[in-house]
């Protein structure tokens, strides 16, 4: 939860500026919980995935990384073909770290390059310039690293589509494997926000974010990306094993500050706040919530609609004991609707937005909730 300072737009569980004591005191913590939950859910999971997030991870000395690599090993099952990533953000990779990562296992690397105009970079409140990134991107290459996703970011206030259009075109023409891309969110608690409540700045309109979505869909299929979820495209082969878990509603567990958890029908967060963190040493759960059924259903319905193809409605059947449609009864005419608008398509296998229905894909889901 590091960063070197936090973003204009930013309203994660991260900190700038934190003391390196203070992040290995962190890190010891961070393995206390490993060791804790390895006790309880070590011999019941095959990991195949791992997840370090942030913040900014890559902030942290290489040696700590590579210690919770080896706590997750010597606590978990985990394969030896598993999908290891870390996110970073350039300013912070350096020939050490990226060899340092390749050594601990760690195979897919995630930069938030977030746009590739310094202008607009600066205007974020982001550390990094265009150039960082670049020379980050090819060092991540000359090391070793033949799996990597970047971050990018649109709708950012002040940003054309020809501006989103350069970022996606030198972002391509270094061939990722893997490109996510967001429109920006105005939170509250940050800058953006305090800006936008004033009157200094203004959000981008929804038509322009929509022409920039679809710039985004245009140039990705041009380049042999596979869009496959809602915000993210990959190359054959490449798509994030871990995020799709999170939208197969399969379990996962967070551990560290703030992470969030779904294990066995159950959600629960962590503690929030570092110093407690600390002292709790490897104590978990500030909040858990077990699941309803009807928790679940629309849970499913949201998280799996992401994904391009949709949800499988013969595994809904089976996990919900019904069709989709008695699950919904007061709601069915309306969803019916939908799909003879072209919003949606239902087959008897499976029911999936149209692009024109990822537009107005929270609308949609709405019925659902």
């Amino acid at each position: 939860p590091f960063c070197i300072r936090k973003c204009n737009y930013c309203d994660f569980l991260s900190f700038g500026g934190v003391a390196e004591e203070t992040q290995k005191e962190y890190f010891q913590a961070l393995i206390k919980e490993i060791a804790l939950c390895g006790m309880i859910y070590g011999n019941q999971y095959y990991v195949d995935s791992v997840f370090i997030g942030g913040g900014t991870p890559s902030l942290a000395a290489e040696g700590l990384i590579d210690s919770l690599l080896a706590a997750v090993r010597s606590c978990f099952a985990v394969g030896p073909d598993a999908e290891i990533s870390i996110e970073s953000n350039p300013k912070t990779l350096t020939k050490n770290k990226l060899t340092a990562y390749l050594d601990a296992g760690i195979n897919r690397l995630s930069i938030g390059a977030q746009s590739l105009d310094d202008r607009l970079l600066a205007y974020m409140g982001r550390v990094h310039t265009r150039e960082d990134f670049l020379q980050n991107y090819q060092l991540a290459r000359e090391c070793g690293f033949r799996n990597i996703n970047l971050d990018l970011m649109f709708a950012i206030p002040g940003q054309t589509e020809e501006l989103w259009s350069a970022t996606l075109k030198s972002a391509l023409a270094l061939e990722p494997e893997h490109i996510s891309f967001y429109s920006l969110q105005i939170e509250e608690g940050t800058p953006f926000y305090s800006m936008f409540r004033d009157g200094s700045l203004k959000q981008t309109e929804d038509e322009l974010d929509r022409a920039m979505y679809h710039r985004a869909l245009r140039m990705l299929k041009g380049s042999c990306y596979l869009h496959y979820e809602i915000s993210n495209a990959a190359r054959e082969g490449y798509r994030c094993r871990h995020n799709l878990k999170y939208w197969s509603m399969e379990d996962y567990l967070g551990l560290g500050l703030g992470a969030h958890s779904y294990m066995d029908g159950t959600r629960s967060g962590n503690l929030t706040d570092m110093r407690e963190y600390i002292r709790a040493a490897g104590s978990r759960d500030e909040w858990r919530h077990e699941n309803s059924k009807e928790d679940d259903v629309t849970e499913y319905l949201i998280t799996g609609m992401r994904k391009l193809e949709g949800i499988d409605l013969r595994d809904f059947e089976r996990r919900f004991q019904k069709p989709i449609e008695d699950c919904f009864p007061e709601n069915w005419r309306s969803v019916e609707n939908y799909i003879a608008e072209g919003y949606l398509i239902k087959s008897e296998k499976s029911m999936r937005f149209t692009i024109k229905g990822i537009d107005i894909s929270n609308t949609i889901l709405r019925e659902f909730v």
